[in-house]
């Protein structure tokens, strides 16, 4: 059984080394880095000191430094966030997006590369990440690409939203709550101390709820919705698309749309934009 091998470049990286480079990242991400053994990775975020999101990303252990991967458009956003917070401690912060690439096995390889290897989900799928140099990305994907199976952005695309899998800058803004994208559930440690933003996550979770959840649908018939479309749940609007694809080579959209928590799935809702309707159905 063959792969799917998809290449994701530029790729986000932030490397954060010196002496105080583990100290200094756990006062402020989610993640109890703490617990990362070397070699290993995290998913975390950095929140606004209201709570809100900032950036989602991984975290690998490596030596004294820390490589946090995120989306190509957020690696920046990332190191200058991290920097306001660099005040009498060593610590080096390198935004490396610019030459930094991904390829993305979907599924199992065994093939030889240099390139770091970082477990990877999406949903239910697994998978690994090969994040290094972008020259090397490009050797790496034309390397696996000659027995599995290739994939461009467009049948990544349709692959991620279809796996419930959000993207920073689309389905996620600075106005989301963690909880909102359940990304709560693998990226926030409610052990590890104070970090950036933590009153309200921390709130949230013992005594409070969300009014609105990012949900995964099917959509009816061949027309893809564009981004913020309403969701309308009987006779009331619950939501909007925040990202819509046709799934390649079968007659299926797929979409994601923050709806409101009334809205419980499995649920039969209606897609309405620019005088078009199309039914959809709210998955989880």
């Amino acid at each position: 059984m063959t792969a799917s091998i998809v290449e994701r470049t530029p790729h986000g990286l932030v490397v954060v080394g010196g002496d105080d480079a583990t100290t200094f990242l756990q006062s402020l991400v989610s993640q109890d880095l703490d617990a990362v053994e070397q070699g290993a990775s995290a998913r975390s975020m950095l929140l606004t000191p209201q709570g809100k999101l900032g950036v989602v990303f991984r975290a690998t252990r490596l030596g004294d430094e820390w490589w946090l991967d995120t989306d190509a458009d957020f690696g920046p956003v990332l190191a200058e966030s991290l920097s306001r917070y660099r005040i009498r401690v060593k610590v080096e912060i390198v935004d490396r997006t610019e030459t930094t690439g991904l390829v993305s096995v979907i599924g199992t390889i065994d093939q030889p590369t240099t390139m770091l290897a970082i477990p990877a989900h999406w949903g239910e799928v697994t998978g690994t990440d090969f994040l290094g140099p972008m020259s090397e990305a490009h050797t790496t994907f034309e390397h696996f690409s000659r027995d599995n199976e290739a994939w461009d952005a467009d049948r990544f695309e349709a692959f991620r939203i279809e796996h419930g899998v959000p993207r920073m800058g689309v389905d996620l803004d600075d106005k989301t709550i963690p909880q909102e994208a359940f990304l709560d559930v693998d990226a926030v440690s409610f052990t590890k101390g104070c970090f950036l933003g933590q009153e309200l996550v921390a709130r949230i979770d013992s005594r409070g709820h969300v009014n609105r959840y990012l949900r995964r649908l099917a959509v009816d018939g061949a027309v893809v919705p564009p981004r913020g479309a309403a969701v309308v749940a009987g006779d009331k609007e619950a939501g909007a698309i925040t990202s819509a694809a046709a799934v390649p080579g079968k007659d299926r959209v797929v979409a994601l749309a923050m709806v409101r928590r009334e809205v419980d799935p499995p649920a039969d809702v209606t897609l309405r934009w620019d005088g078009t309707e199309a039914q959809g159905h709210v998955l989880a």
